[in-house]
Formats: structure tokens, C-alpha cells, sequence
């Protein structure tokens, strides 16, 4: 038996204490090998951090960032999807999970940043909008492809955010589009609040960040925070627009989505 066979695996998400005091903690997507998609797992130990930092009055940021330079998350991990047996309750309760722990993202009593370098696409985009702020590298491309890969929807959350950060009309032009958004034009946007000038550059200036956000006023800047999310909260409707998550999970769309990502060609899409 090799060496490595005999190594722990890593856990998919790091988390460690950076800054003069372990004031930051500073979370890292640990799945390089499939660019960081997130397994079900991962999203449940981000909202299990999210209630830590909150019960940890020594903690002022938190930053979000994915492991091995090539992406930040490249979506929830497909193959989790074929584990769906066409059943109402599956749909409803991976877009409930998704919305449960990116609402305990945005309930973070501190700033949280998303340190983007690469992809950062379906369910790795929706964390980093639930972010206060995102700060990435020349080698963003920000997206949700849904329309050209699985043939599924956002919950009600998820387009409130993304209409809060850069309007209905934009929003609509990457959902109908299927297009990944550049650095350049992420910041142009206002998708991002800054890029870099190289993935080299990424992580001190993250922690520089930090700093300042730290040195400011916490309560000042919880309450901005709650406002916001209260704010965002009034955009989203009591149901959570369930009979839209079912039309697009229950249909052979989906099911064609899915079987055309693993067999590598375009979908045959039907809309029905």
C-alpha cells in the first residue's frame, strides 16, 4: 500500500484562523480535483461554520475562497443529482438546503468575502453573492450556465440576491444567455468590488481587506448587514416560488440535463 493510501483524507472545507489576533477565519473549498464542486456535505458544514463564528465574539471576517487557483466553485457536485428519483420532496429539499445555509451566509454577524480566482459558477456563484463582498482574480468567470447544462432554476433567494447586486435585467441576460461574466465586466457591473492584478496578488489583498473592515466599527456594520438582508428578505415570497422549482425539477428536461453532462454532448432540450 503507498504513502499516500495511508494519508487522512483532507476535509473538503479547511478552516483556519489568520490576522495578528485569529480575528479572520478563512474557509477554503477543498475539492481541486473537480474544481471545488460542493458535495452536499460541504453546504452543510458552511452553515455549521456560520453558527460557530456567530457564537465567537473574537472573530471580525470571514473569507470564502477555493483550493488549487483553477476555480472557487464550480457548482454543487452533478452526481449528487442522479440520486434524485424523480420525486417532488428531492427538488424541494436541495433548494431548501441551499437556501438554509445561504441564509445563515448572509446572517453572519461579520463582513464575509469571497476570494474568487477561476470558475465560480452555479452553487459557488450563489455563495459568493451571499457574500458582503467578492474580490477576484483576471480569471473569473461568474455564471449560472443552468440553461445550457441542466435545465433547472434558482430558488426565489437566490434571483433577489443577484437582483440586488446587479438588476433584473442583467440577471436575466446571464440566466437566458447561459454566459460566464469576465472579471472586467463583473466590476463594471458591480458584480465584484475589486480584481486584482494576478492570482499572486489575491490573498494579501484579501487580508488587507480584512484589516480595514476590522478596524471599523462592528455594530455599524452588523446593522448595514441586517438592514440589507432585511431588505432582500422583502423581495422573496412566503412560498419561495415552490411551483417553479417543481416545473423545472420534475421535468425531463432536467433528467436530460443531467444525463447530457455526464455524457459529455449538448442536451436535446423538449421544455417539458
Amino acid at each position: 500500500m503507498s504513502e499516500d493510501a495511508l494519508k487522512p483524507a483532507e476535509p473538503e472545507l479547511l478552516m483556519e484562523r489568520r490576522g495578528d489576533s485569529g480575528e479572520i477565519v478563512w474557509l477554503t473549498l477543498n475539492r481541486p480535483q473537480a474544481r471545488n464542486a460542493l458535495t452536499f456535505a460541504m453546504y452543510e458544514r458552511i452553515g455549521e461554520v456560520c453558527l460557530e463564528v456567530n457564537a465567537d465574539p473574537s472573530v471580525r471576517t470571514v473569507v470564502f475562497t477555493g483550493a488549487g487557483g483553477r476555480a472557487f466553485a464550480a457548482g454543487t457536485d452533478i452526481s449528487q443529482f442522479r440520486a434524485f428519483d424523480n420525486k417532488e420532496e428531492d427538488a424541494l429539499a436541495y433548494e431548501e438546503r441551499m437556501d438554509r445555509v445561504l441564509g445563515a451566509l448572509e446572517t453572519v454577524r461579520v463582513p464575509t468575502i469571497a476570494a474568487i480566482a477561476g470558475a465560480c459558477t452555479g452553487g459557488g456563484a450563489g455563495i459568493a453573492a451571499a457574500c458582503d463582498l467578492r474580490i477576484c482574480t483576471p480569471s473569473l468567470k461568474f455564471g449560472f450556465p443552468i440553461a445550457r447544462t441542466l435545465g433547472n432554476t434558482l430558488s426565489m433567494a437566490n434571483f433577489a440576491r443577484l437582483t440586488m447586486l446587479i438588476g433584473a435585467g442583467r440577471v436575466k441576460d446571464l440566466i437566458y444567455t447561459a454566459r460566464l461574466v469576465g472579471a472586467d465586466e463583473a466590476a463594471a457591473i458591480g458584480l465584484v468590488n475589486e480584481v486584482v492584478p494576478s492570482e499572486e496578488t489575491l490573498e494579501a489583498r484579501v487580508m488587507q481587506v480584512c484589516a480595514t473592515v476590522s478596524a471599523n466599527a462592528p455594530l455599524t456594520l452588523e446593522t448595514a448587514k441586517e438592514a440589507l438582508r432585511r431588505i432582500r428578505v422583502q423581495m422573496t415570497p412566503p412560498d419561495g416560488g415552490s411551483d417553479l422549482l417543481l416545473k423545472a425539477y420534475m421535468s425531463e428536461d432536467f433528467r436530460e440535463g443531467i444525463e447530457a453532462f455526464f455524457a459529455k454532448r449538448p442536451a436535446r432540450w423538449k421544455g417539458r
